[in-house]
């Protein structure tokens, strides 16, 4: 099991619809009308998994910060 995941945003692909804050306000703000993760490392969390996998355009990446395995979103 992983111990810290790295979250990304892809902001060439965010449209700022600011779920990912709204579902994780913890994890995520607004920069610029666009997603911003609020730290590069992070403890495992359901709600970062639901934040990825609510974005409309997955623009969010969670990945295992030992070995880079993708784990949202889910394909």
């Amino acid at each position: 099991m992983s111990t810290a995941w790295r979250i990304g945003v892809d902001t060439s692909r965010c449209i700022g619809t600011s779920i990912c804050a709204g579902t994780a306000p913890e994890h995520f703000r607004l920069v610029g009308g666009l997603s911003a993760p609020l730290a590069d490392v992070v403890a495992p969390a359901d709600v970062i998994l639901d934040a990825a996998d609510s974005c409309p355009v997955e623009a969010i990446t969670v990945h295992d910060a030992s070995d880079d395995r993708l784990i949202a979103p889910q394909e």
